[in-house]
């Protein structure tokens, strides 16, 4: 019966879009926080072997002049700027690293967003370390040419910078997150693909006799 074919049809196409309703209510904790942890745990691990080689001012070519490796103490904010401040900063890292995980809660449930944001937290949370740990954070990666050099800066700072560049990113076009989600399998384009595939790979959308036997056979003249 057609009726029947029809109701069958909803019935396999809402089974995957209820399931695409629920990867994207769920955000993406393990991409976030195994992100934050690795950024932390490298940013910690270099900045230990530039002390224990270097003495605070001392430094070391790896590329010419190009770039060095360079022990500064930095009692400042990102890149060095706003100096002897670090208790200062390290009240308004807490804050910040509060905000970036309420955040996620409510926001972190495409694959690009949980990046950005686990590098904007692995970032904070690794200069606070050194903050409260050492008084300053070590900052020792030293770029430029010749008398032009960018601010020093660590793997903490680098990863802001590009969790930074994300979110700008995804201000200018709104469209990224999706693509992302499409091709990576999260968030509501990842929800939408189901519902399409679970609507053409119905059985009445294949045989369009399906549910006309249960009719019985047609009466005679």
């Amino acid at each position: 019966m057609i009726r029947g074919g029809t109701i069958l049809s909803e019935a396999t196409t809402s089974e995957p879009a209820a399931a695409g309703e629920r990867a994207v209510g769920r955000p993406m904790w393990p991409l976030f926080v195994v992100l934050a942890l690795g950024v932390v745990g490298l940013d910690q691990l270099t900045k230990a072997l530039v002390v224990s080689r270097l003495a605070p001012g001392q430094s070391t070519s790896v590329v010419g002049d190009w770039l060095r490796i360079v022990y500064g103490q930095n009692s400042g904010a990102l890149f060095g700027m706003f100096r002897d401040n670090a208790a200062l900063f390290g009240i308004v890292s807490l804050g910040v690293i509060a905000l970036i995980v309420g955040y996620h809660a409510t926001a972190g449930r495409n694959a690009l967003v949980s990046i950005a944001l686990g590098l904007l937290l692995g970032g904070a949370l690794g200069n606070l370390t050194d903050r409260l740990r050492l008084g300053f954070v070590v900052d020792f990666v030293d770029a430029g040419i010749g008398g032009w050099r960018w601010y020093t800066f660590n793997v903490a700072d680098a990863a802001i910078s590009g969790a930074i560049v994300i979110l700008l990113a995804l201000a200018v076009a709104p469209g990224l997150a999706e693509r992302v989600a499409a091709r990576f399998g999260s968030g509501p384009a990842s929800g939408q693909a189901e519902t399409v595939r679970g609507g053409a790979d119905s059985p009445s959308a294949e045989d369009p006799d399906v549910g006309a036997s249960d009719t019985g056979p047609e009466p005679r003249a």
